[in-house]
């Protein structure tokens, strides 16, 4: 029978499990309240509910690379908000797990262009050499792999998203290479550009390397005199732009 596609998707609902249950302690380090008022500085005070984003985020890095409900509780307390609000946001946003993951979460992506460039066999790769399938961790806690939908770096298919980072041109001998080196603690540095191609190209340049773009481009000059008045009328700005 032919393989059929899954998407691995967390549950809408929450089940309690032994380490996540509403009784379960999580409360910010200092350092990180540091941060969670700089954060909920950047809103006016009565929208604190705009930082719940970012909280988090801060909130799952604090907690291994997943959200306990208690933590989401906690970001609803210093949110002033219901938890149910709180709720809603990280059930809708993929970024945000739920569940446990392992230390290192590899997002596949399966989309077409990586699917024709071979995303298949970087799956089938990843789960015959550690021994676990779509949306499971193996059992050391070092890596949960996760099938995922476009992740943006259709120029450099096939990737994964590993945490934070894109490892992209995937074969299936360098993405062995790419689980050994985490196994041993050691994952492969970003390259310049935030990314790092496993065939040694450089971000999304080709074959011939560099061929347009050499120098900094001249910034467009501005006329003299064209800021000299400074006011400017609403009403002039709006039938500018078809208001």
């Amino acid at each position: 029978a032919a393989a059929r596609r899954t998407m691995g998707t967390a549950a809408s609902f929450h089940i309690d499990t032994p380490d996540n249950t509403t009784e379960t302690y999580f409360d910010f380090t200092e350092e990180n309240y540091e941060r969670v008022e700089k954060i909920l500085s950047k809103y006016p005070a009565n929208y604190k509910q705009s930082g719940i984003i970012p909280l988090l985020d801060l909130a799952q890095r604090q907690h291994g690379g997943w959200l306990p409900v208690a933590a989401m509780d906690k970001v609803a307390q210093v949110t002033e908000v219901t938890p149910a609000r709180v709720y809603e946001v990280a059930s809708f946003y993929t970024m945000f797990n739920r569940t446990k993951v392992g230390k290192y979460f590899l997002q596949l992506c399966g989309t077409t262009p990586c699917m024709i460039c071979g995303s298949e066999d970087i799956k089938k790769t990843i789960e015959n050499h550690l021994g676990i399938k779509n949306g499971e961790t193996t059992k050391d806690g070092l890596f949960t792999l996760l099938e995922v939908e476009c992740l943006g770096a259709c120029a450099n298919a096939p990737m994964i998203q590993m945490n934070d980072d894109y490892y992209e041109c995937l074969t299936p001998e360098t993405t062995i290479e790419l689980l050994e080196a985490c196994k041993k603690g050691n994952p492969p540095p970003m390259g310049k550009w935030g990314s790092l191609p496993m065939n040694g190209q450089v971000s999304c340049e080709g074959p011939l390397g560099k061929t347009s773009l050499f120098a900094e481009p001249k910034p467009v000059p501005i006329p003299e005199g064209r800021f000299d008045e400074p006011k400017v009328d609403p009403a002039d700005v709006k039938a500018h732009m078809a208001y």
